[in-house]
């Protein structure tokens, strides 16, 4: 049987990845800083770990997954979100034989970095926004010239992004914590999500957000775009990419599609898949089974969605459309058969609830804090993780 780690349990992309695995025969454990988490509550999961935060202890974190993976023979090392950054550097401590799905981690950096997205997109010949360091010449001429975008070099779920007008003094720049100033592009945003192997895409799911809390879509709508998929394809060839890769995107009224922003792991597009499709997939890259599309065009995330519906009554304008939307459409999480982790979710989402009204901020801003790639500087020093791995 083959023993499948993923490395982040608390996300309902976790969940649709261990129900998929364990429908494939595989043995599914889990690994996260929470040690009670979304999928762990389920039947599919075997067993679940606590393990340090990366975003703090990278090398603490390091160190626990390749225990995990030694004393449970684990075959296949799944990255769930933003922790991949991390995991990239998990190869030189276990065993060759073990599989991580994620690229080397100076390729999947260089995409998590925004400005090195943007390099990679014009090398490719593809469209990208017009892109400078925050506090250069440039950067401050293309304010000068239109809106621009100001966001950090590293961050998700939106964490730092603003938008400013033309003519705008722009922030100061940190070095610290450096960030680019992006052309603004008007348009119709939409997001990706893709499976790929050696470059050759397995599976495209594009997907629009019809439910924000702040800056995270919490509600989902699957859509057909050819531009987008060809642009995906165009970019995951260039790079011979293997595993997850997704990207944001701008269409703008003349339908030219910008990609905006890459995020080189798993995001909210998976839920559109069967999960066991998914699971045979990545098990069997160089097999052709097709990765079935779920008959539902929208999908939500439950509790999310009641909180920002709940908010709206409290302010009195625009809860009626959220309530019928919340009525109406299907939960990532639910399934009849494991029923649990819905029923749970209050308690298993706790540690981020408590986080989120301390810091008062959106539930969806703060679910992967802790596990996130931040600082450039915080390369690992996988050589040291090793001798003192070997040592314990």
């Amino acid at each position: 049987m083959t023993t499948v780690l993923l490395t982040l349990g608390r996300l309902p992309l976790a969940l649709d990845l261990a129900r998929g695995f364990s429908r494939a025969g595989c043995r599914v454990l889990v690994a996260d800083p929470f040690g009670r988490t979304l999928a762990g509550a389920s039947h599919h999961v075997a067993r679940s770990w606590a393990v340090p935060p990366p975003a703090t202890n990278s090398a603490g974190f390091l160190a626990a997954i390749a225990g995990i993976v030694a004393r449970e023979a684990v075959d296949i090392v799944v990255p769930v979100s933003e922790e991949t950054m991390h995991v990239a550097f998990l190869r030189d401590l276990i065993d060759a034989r073990v599989r991580v799905l994620a690229m080397p981690p100076d390729q999947v950096i260089a995409l998590h970095d925004k400005a090195g997205f943007v390099r990679a997109g014009l090398a490719h010949g593809l469209s990208v926004p017009a892109s400078h360091p925050l506090g250069t010449p440039q950067a401050h001429a293309l304010a000068a010239a239109g809106a621009v975008v100001v966001k950090p070099v590293f961050s998700c779920a939106g964490r730092g992004v603003r938008i400013m007008p033309a003519g705008c003094t722009l922030p100061d720049c940190d070095t610290a914590a450096p960030a680019i100033v992006q052309r603004f592009i008007a348009g119709h945003e939409f997001s990706s999500c893709s499976l790929a192997h050696e470059g050759r895409v397995l599976a495209t799911m594009v997907y629009r957000g019809t439910a924000m809390s702040g800056s995270v879509a919490i509600a989902f709508e699957r859509v057909e775009h050819p531009g987008i998929a060809d642009w995906i394809a165009r970019f995951v060839a260039a790079h011979g990419w293997s595993g997850f890769i997704a990207f944001d995107f701008i269409v703008d009224a003349a339908g030219l599609v910008w990609g905006i922003e890459c995020n080189p792991r798993v995001t909210s597009g998976l839920h559109f898949w069967e999960p066991g499709d998914v699971a045979r997939a990545v098990l069997n890259p160089t097999g052709h089974a097709p990765v079935r599309v779920r008959r539902q065009r929208q999908l939500q995330q439950f509790y999310a969605c009641l909180t920002e519906t709940q908010l709206a009554m409290l302010r009195g304008r625009g809860w009626r459309d959220r309530l019928a939307r919340l009525l109406t459409t299907r939960d990532v999480t639910w399934d009849w058969r494991d029923p649990w982790p819905f029923l749970s979710m209050i308690v298993t989402a706790w540690p981020i609830i408590r986080m989120a009204m301390a810091q008062r901020v959106p539930f969806g801003e703060v679910a992967t804090r802790d596990v996130g790639w931040y600082d450039h500087n915080a390369t690992p020093d996988v050589a040291a993780i090793a001798g003192n791995t070997l040592r314990s």
